[in-house]
């Protein structure tokens, strides 16, 4: 056990500087694999979030950043990726131990993805370009693409690094300054990462990272009038009390929220590689995903041949404590998750579901610390039931049977979230088919969680609206501003005469 000289401590970063929180309190982040405190974290609160909205409309306002090209601001960009792989080891290694993501997973996905997002933005110049519209009319009409000014950037606890990224990036290089606010129980890796990003040089505000336990700091982001923006990515439920506080001021909104994701397998698939596909749909990151393929739609032609795999595949996950490279499957992120998502499946039980593996509490003594639960397959589940509506975000996966096309797409539309889809079927024909009749913001086809910084990621419904990645995700940064130019042969255009 770490003694408590032992044990890092990070500090709020605000205006171009590491400060100590207003209150002086710090709160603990506990080791899902062990139980035991890995770090302390400054407590943000109201007052210091009031103080980096300051700072980041100060910086804005005095236009030092937005002054930059946007190829001087990506430069800044890449050598912050630069930064990032210098320290890869480190933080993959915080990442792990802050969240129970397995270190496999933080090592070759999360901080290349991390670094590999800040190059890409750093890139990307074209689409805030001016350009100019051929009018039909004696005019210059000219469009102009300029940051919205403080970003309220706020994100949940299962991706810290990527999601940082994801936020960060386009908005720095559209010219924004930004108050980042990450999660209670994933703030290590991202307050590890404000001090490599000081390394970058950034003038002073232009980015400021406020820890915090409980929502104040995000509730004040949302309603104050000198954030101009605020992008959230977490539950429905938050998200919608966002839009409310951000309602008082009308400020521009990004919402990226739950999901409910249906993982359609039809008969003619791959069978071998959809089972490794379903059970990375559900179980990576222990379920704790918001694009999870947590609804397993699987045609009864294949249903018993299928399930037989599945089930076999899965009792053979090495559950271990997530800095262990022959883990498989870690811990949920707290001992409240994990008593969430057991609730579910009592829930599931309860409603006739059949529990066909897992869902229980491993008994063995090394894992008793920690806050790991076997992975768990529901069988017998009709889409109407609370396992196959509501997101558990957590390893429970609804296995729900169907008998052709028609029925595959209507019950995967059937929920109120739109987030993400998978197809599983060697018809081309087939998989397009089905794809373009699914209401929602991503469709892989026989594969899942391909996430490209080419392209847009973001939901339909419930799932919420707006664009992480790509184009449209770096247009959410930016307003767009029309500057009409009179060209009249003489200077006299016909508006001058009208009266």
């Amino acid at each position: 056990m770490k003694t408590v000289s032992d044990i890092s401590q990070f500090e709020l970063f605000i205006d171009g500087k590491k400060q100590k929180p207003l209150s002086g309190r710090y709160f603990d982040s506990i080791s899902p694999s062990t139980g035991e405190i890995v770090a302390r974290l400054a407590d943000g609160n109201v007052d210091d979030a009031k103080a980096a909205i300051a700072a980041a409309r100060r910086a804005f306002d005095a236009g030092i950043w937005t002054k930059c090209s946007v190829p001087e601001r990506g430069k800044y960009l890449i050598r912050i990726a630069e930064l990032i792989r210098e320290n890869a080891k480190e933080l993959a290694q915080l990442e792990c131990i802050d969240t129970g993501k397995t270190i496999k997973q933080t090592t070759f996905i999360d901080v290349p993805t991390c670094a590999d997002t800040f190059e890409y933005f750093g890139k990307i110049e074209q689409p805030l370009q001016e350009s100019y519209l051929a009018v039909a009319a004696p005019v210059k009409s000219l469009i102009r693409r300029e940051p919205v000014g403080v970003a309220g950037c706020v994100i949940p606890w299962n991706y810290p690094l990527i999601m940082a990224a994801w936020k960060i990036a386009p908005a720095l290089v559209s010219g924004n300054a930004i108050v980042f606010k990450p999660a209670q129980l994933a703030s290590v890796s991202i307050m590890r990462l404000a001090e490599i990003i000081e390394h970058a040089g950034l003038p002073k505000g232009v980015i400021n990272f406020v820890s915090g336990s409980g929502q104040s700091v995000g509730s004040e982001l949302a309603r104050n009038a000198d954030v101009d923006m605020i992008n959230f990515t977490g539950s429905t439920a938050t998200g919608q009390e966002i839009m409310r506080l951000a309602a008082s001021n009308t400020k521009k909104i990004c919402l990226e929220l739950g999901g409910k994701s249906p993982n359609i397998i039809f008969a003619d698939c791959d069978l071998e590689a959809a089972v490794g596909g379903a059970m990375s749909a559900i179980f990576m990151n222990q379920g704790q995903m918001c694009t999870a393929g947590s609804r397993l739609l699987l045609e009864d032609k294949i249903y018993d041949e299928f399930m037989a795999a599945l089930i076999k595949k899965t009792k053979a996950l090495k559950i271990g404590n997530s800095i262990n490279y022959d883990t498989d499957f870690g811990p949920l992120i707290s001992a409240q998750q994990r008593e969430q998502v057991l609730n579910f499946i009592k829930i599931g039980i309860k409603e006739g579901a059949k529990l066909s593996c897992g869902g229980k509490i491993p008994e063995s003594a090394d894992l008793k610390n920690g806050f790991f639960l076997e992975p768990a397959i529901f069988e017998n589940v009709k889409n109407s039931m609370t396992i196959a509506q509501e997101e558990i975000f957590g390893p429970v996966l609804a296995v729900i049977k169907f008998s052709g096309e028609e029925e595959a797409v209507k019950i995967a539309n059937d929920t109120k979230y739109g987030l993400a889809a998978c197809v599983w079927t060697k018809d081309p024909q087939k998989a397009n088919t089905v794809a373009r009749q699914l209401r929602c913001g991503t469709v892989w086809i026989n594969t899942y969680g391909g996430f490209y910084n080419e392209a847009p990621f973001g939901g339909y419904k419930q799932s919420g609206f707006g664009r992480e990645l790509g184009t449209d995700g770096l247009l959410e940064y930016s307003q767009v501003k029309h500057i009409c130019a009179d060209q009249t042969p003489g200077g006299r255009p016909l508006v001058s005469g009208w009266f």
